[in-house]
């Protein structure tokens, strides 16, 4: 009897040693776990983003879409070499939001390109009402975005502000090329040298953020944007609805909206409607675009023997002249370039995606037409 007793007490203490032991060692992993993530992406306070973006208010609201709000800031110091920052703000209410801000984290943290948006850091945290708040923070881009320059009439004199409005800079034809060849090499780093296949799936003016330099920068990458693929080469996304169209309408492949799955080339066609666009100045849902005609069409009618009547005539306004005459180009090279560029466009937004072009042959092309433009010439400034 009094041994069935002492087993019976050994059994005990050997259960709750042993579920010591496990409580113990599962805090120690979550605090590695949490210390390597902060280590990774060292991480700031809603107190902080708060204070730096005057309390979110709408006079440094840059943006606003389905998932999320993006507010200008700016940091009282900076944690991360960086004084001023975009702020992310994840719309939590949105069913899958907050998984998104851990899958946007995860995959922005594996790839660096000098065409990607960088991201800064991240703060998961609870606002001044007690609810949940995820952001995710970027480098600021101090020429806002390329939607911006290709068509509002007047712009702020830094960035995204409505107030203090001058007449309108224009982009001119060298910018333009440079800023075409920066998303193409954004794009072949995601698609073919990021370690997996990453596709974008809502490429459009207003995700292309310029630099102080003009260098354009690929962002706005949510959940649903990441894609990797299986063993047998099939795309899927790491969460997606089948039921949804993913893209901004005028960008989007036509096979998307038909059910097919997000692939490279889709991307593409978004990029071809992005180039013509950047060139011809109108946007693929400008007015004129009605009873079947469309931006591929209209370009694809122009080419070659309309193109400088049709494309952006603001383009041509900021090349350096003497006497008359482009420097280092003639009228007839630029035509050339033009033809080129505008058949790039629309090869890439063939609506069958098999014949559409790969984009590193795409990059490769531009970089051939810039070489023959301004093979002498620096990177211009307005």
């Amino acid at each position: 009897m009094i041994l069935i007793i002492l087993l019976i007490v050994g059994g005990v203490v050997g259960v709750i040693v042993v579920a010591l032991l496990l409580r113990r060692s599962k805090k120690r992993s979550d605090h590695q776990s949490s210390t390597t993530m902060d280590t990774i992406i060292p991480r700031v306070t809603y107190q902080r983003l708060h204070r730096a973006t005057n309390g979110f208010s709408a006079e440094n609201l840059i943006g606003s879409g389905n998932f999320s709000s993006v507010y200008k800031g700016i940091l009282d110091e900076s944690v991360v070499g960086i004084m001023q920052i975009a702020v992310k703000v994840l719309k939590l209410q949105v069913k899958g939001a907050s998984k998104s801000f851990v899958a946007e984290c995860e995959a922005l943290r594996h790839i660096r390109h000098r065409n990607l948006v960088k991201l800064l850091t991240c703060c998961s945290s609870i606002d001044h009402q007690g609810h949940d708040f995820k952001a995710v923070i970027y480098e600021f881009m101090t020429n806002g975005n390329l939607h911006n320059w290709l068509h509002q009439s007047c712009r702020s004199t830094i960035g995204h502000e409505e107030n203090n409005m001058q007449p309108r800079r224009s982009l001119n034809i060298r910018q333009r090329l440079d800023i075409a060849i920066d998303v193409a090499s954004a794009l072949d780093y995601l698609h073919n040298q990021s370690g997996m296949p990453l596709i974008h799936c809502d490429l459009k003016p207003s995700n292309v953020l310029l630099d102080e330099e003009f260098v354009a920068h690929l962002g706005d990458f949510g959940l649903e944007r990441f894609m990797q693929a299986d063993a047998t080469h099939v795309l899927t996304s790491i969460q997606s609805s089948s039921s949804t169209v993913k893209g901004t309408l005028g960008y989007i492949p036509p096979e998307y909206a038909t059910g097919s799955k997000s692939s490279t080339y889709g991307d593409v066609y978004s990029y071809g409607i992005l180039l013509l666009e950047t060139f011809m100045g109108k946007s693929p849902t400008d007015e004129i675009f009605k009873d079947g005609l469309n931006l591929h069409d209209f370009v694809k009618m122009a080419v070659p023997e309309q193109v400088m009547n049709v494309c952006d005539p603001t383009l041509l306004l900021c090349l350096e002249y003497k006497d008359g005459v482009p420097i280092n180009c003639s009228e007839k090279v630029i035509e050339e370039c033009l033809c080129s560029v505008l058949r790039i466009g629309i090869a890439c937004s063939m609506e069958l995606a098999e014949e559409r072009k790969d984009i590193a042959n795409v990059l490769k092309e531009l970089h051939l037409i810039r070489n023959a433009l301004f093979s002498n010439q620096r990177r211009s400034e307005i």
